[in-house]
């Protein structure tokens, strides 16, 4: 049953029952997430799951990745939970909106195309931590409320039914694929728990989900300056993190998928959702890769799955309460931890012997801070900065100079690899300025000036060959570099010998 589905701006054909089945899966999933994070952040189970229902439902709509998933997620609830302790939900309420103000400004600056500046090494260690955090917080489940290992009877059941469930989940689709495996799974566990009478630990025993359609209000915030003083910090930092999460978990879907997502479209999206959040009393979130794995996973690919998830979500909450709280926490469990075992990227060890050892250093360095640290977002800053800096590392050592003296007495020097703030020392090194004939020609044919400290290392140069009355003459610079010394022209006095016009290529995407 695959028909065309055109919704808004997307055109795919759709299994609407794979579509379906998938959402409901996904709901399912979402519960227990939603709360947890929500209790995380200090606030009331409510306000998590109302957040997974808007910030879903908007985002499967509008969003720029068709089957990604969104909702209250635990990077989010970390950075609000100090305020949401000092100033209480009405503060959050307003700082999830001015977040999604953020997020939209950066949408229509189009700052997505920023995520081309994350290397695959910073991917890998993100998706691993990821998956270890994920995984290690299902062991949460095998504790008692007193924070105890459980011990005995209620240990073997709880560890016989989440092998169970993940041995559904494995199996199942090597016989069919008719329906999600995740959601059978789930479904079994639960006939199995209240069939035999099972003891064992359910939804209900974290926190009750029963609850109305989310209110609509204007947070009770007063708007001044002050207020906005407070909330900025923690807006300005929930809205990067939501975006750098979502992006790259679009990233990772676009790689299963073998398709391609709108980050722009995306970033704007999850400004609108968080928006209406925070009027629709929700704690604000992001992309979740976990959930939207489990969606991919089962084979669901349009907009319509996410629309699923979020509208079972809903009625759950208001319908359903009763019979979800009864769901055993040990089939979510198992389903999350074959997410966790699916997220982490197996190959990227295998590849420790073939990776550049700077890659993987940066691998390990995002793996583990965003396991220790919880913070997936400084994880991908610390391991962006951190290649950065392997890189120019590596290509300050690539500059190079070829000497030559033509038939009129005229010295050459022909430079190889980009002239910038790394290179500049050993740029100067190159040069012999008290031998030297007094007529010199630098050739950047095989060189880029690229950036001020290039422009300064020039100057320099120049002054020191000035004092002694010679002269100097550079060659073949592309367009972009005579632009860059033509802009500092009270700082640098050269003379640019005339060259064939050279173009750079640039993204108008």
């Amino acid at each position: 049953m695959k028909k065309y589905l055109n919704l808004f701006d997307f055109k795919q054909k759709v299994n609407y029952k794979t579509e379906v089945l998938s959402g409901l899966t996904v709901a399912l999933a979402l519960i227990p997430e939603a709360v947890a994070f929500a209790l995380i952040a200090g606030l009331s189970p409510l306000t998590g799951l109302y957040a997974a229902f808007v910030m879903g439902l908007i985002t499967s709509i509008f969003g720029g990745r068709p089957g990604m998933i969104s909702g209250a997620t635990g990077a989010v609830a970390v950075v609000i939970v100090a305020l949401a302790i000092s100033h209480g939900p009405e503060y959050i309420f307003a700082t999830v909106i001015l977040a999604g103000i953020i997020q939209i400004l950066a949408g229509v600056l189009r700052l997505g195309k920023l995520m081309r500046l994350v290397p695959h090494p910073v991917i890998f260690g993100f998706v691993n931590g990821l998956a270890i955090i994920i995984f290690m917080s299902q062991l949460d489940q095998f504790k008692d409320a007193s924070g105890s290992w459980l011990t005995g009877q209620s240990l073997y059941i709880l560890l016989g039914l989440v092998l169970l469930t993940m041995l559904i989940i494995w199996g199942l689709p090597k016989l069919t694929k008719a329906i999600p495996s995740s959601l059978v799974a789930i479904l079994a566990i639960f006939a199995i728990v209240v069939g035999f009478g099972i003891d064992t630990k359910t939804v209900g025993d974290i926190a009750s989900i029963q609850g109305g359609f989310p209110p609509f209000h204007i947070p009770n915030v007063p708007f001044n300056f002050e207020t906005l003083a407070l909330i900025f910090p923690y807006a300005a930092i929930m809205a990067g993190v939501g975006l750098i999460e979502s992006l790259l978990t679009l990233n990772i879907i676009d790689e299963i998928t073998e398709t391609r997502g709108r980050g722009n479209k995306e970033a704007v999206a999850q400004g609108v959702a968080n928006m209406l959040s925070g009027v629709f009393s929700g704690m604000g979130g992001c992309a979740m890769l976990g959930q939207s794995l489990i969606n991919v996973s089962n084979g669901a690919r349009a907009r319509l799955s996410g629309i699923v998830a979020s509208v079972a979500l809903l009625l759950f909450v208001m319908f359903g309460a009763g019979l979800i709280e009864q769901l055993p926490m040990a089939a979510l469990t198992g389903l999350m931890i074959m997410v966790a075992v699916g997220t982490f990227e197996w190959a990227s060890l295998k590849t420790f012997n073939k990776m550049p050892k700077s890659d993987i250093f940066v691998m390990v360095v995002v793996t583990l801070v965003t396991v220790v640290l919880h913070n997936l977002a400084l994880a991908v800053i610390v391991g962006v900065i951190i290649a950065a800096l392997v890189f120019a590392w590596d290509n300050a050592k690539r500059i190079r100079a070829r000497k030559s003296i033509d038939d009129q007495g005229i010295k050459h020097y022909e430079i190889y690899g980009p002239l910038f703030f790394g290179s500049v020392t050993l740029f100067n090194e190159k040069f012999d300025v008290l031998n030297d004939p007094e007529e010199i020609i630098i050739d950047f044919k095989e060189s880029r000036v690229v950036d001020m400290s290039a422009i300064e290392a020039l100057n320099k140069l120049t002054e020191r060959y000035s004092k002694l009355n010679k002269k100097v003459h550079l060659r073949h610079l592309s367009s972009d570099c005579k632009n860059l010394l033509r802009n500092a022209d009270k700082i640098i006095d050269v003379n640019v010998l005339e060259d064939p016009s050279y173009k750079v290529v640039v993204d108008k995407v």
